[in-house]
């Protein structure tokens, strides 16, 4: 919400959780009144199928058909993805958790806008433990990178245009701090790490980067730089959405 609204001044959200039995939108709204439709992280893992994974591809469905554009990150790209008749399934490679490194746009990728402004190899936060295994027939793979097969898509289903990334560009630092601690034992398993203690170690990294983010001493003992830790360089592909798909369907409906 906070990202939105220095993204989009003025703008008005409206949250809601699809998964839910009771997920439902506004009294007296469709998805057709909103501008754009944006989601994000989610545990739900799109193979299984339970009433909650039932209740979010079916809002996905609805809004394809509402011709209101789409974006989302992580979990968002795989709902669409699954929505549109392509496949998720477990990481092959294991969790990519923390940060995504040397993620490639694609031939196609590199003049399409949702990409505008990322350099040739670039580095984002992620924590997922799914990933993307088939992309629907008429998409457009934009980025990956050598531990994800699908890093960045553009999906147009049924009269509607979803752009995502399997990445998070609206997370900051300290989430990242806070997602590698929880799931300190799940990454130790994973054989990411030899011991929760070094987990702590590499969260307080992160931690004291999200507080001094001019610091170049941690960015480069995490090997990071400013596609990370710049607010703005990080919410590129949001912004580019923004100025791009949402833009043009407030004109179209104007």
């Amino acid at each position: 919400m906070n990202i939105l609204e220095r993204l989009a001044p003025g703008s008005a959200c409206d949250r809601v959780k699809p998964a839910d039995a009771d997920g439902a939108l506004p009294s007296g709204t469709s998805l057709a009144d909103y501008d754009a439709v944006f989601l994000s992280e989610s545990p739900l893992s799109l193979y299984e199928k339970t009433p909650e994974v039932r209740r979010a591809l079916a809002f996905m469905g609805a809004v394809f058909a509402s011709g209101t554009p789409s974006f989302g990150s992580c979990a968002g790209l795989q709902l669409a993805t699954v929505s549109a008749g392509g496949t998720v399934r477990r990481n092959r490679n294991g969790p990519e958790a923390g940060f995504a490194r040397r993620i490639v746009p694609t031939d196609e990728g590199r003049s399409p806008p949702l990409l505008k402004g990322r350099p040739g190899s670039y580095d984002a936060a992620s924590i997922h433990t799914d990933e993307v295994e088939t992309l629907p027939g008429n998409a457009t793979l934009l980025a990956l990178n050598r531990s994800t097969v699908v890093q960045a898509a553009e999906i147009p289903h049924d009269g509607g245009t979803f752009w995502g990334v399997q990445y998070h560009p609206e997370i900051g630092l300290d989430e990242v701090t806070g997602a590698l601690r929880r799931q300190a034992d799940d990454l130790v398993e994973a054989g990411l790490a030899l011991s929760r203690r070094e987990v702590e170690e590499q969260a307080d990294l992160v931690e004291a980067l999200h507080r001094e983010p001019t610091r170049r001493d941690l960015a480069w003992r995490l090997g990071l730089d400013d596609q990370v830790t710049d607010d703005d360089s990080r919410q590129v592909e949001i912004r580019n959405f923004i100025a791009t798909l949402v833009r043009d369907v407030r004109n179209r409906r104007r």
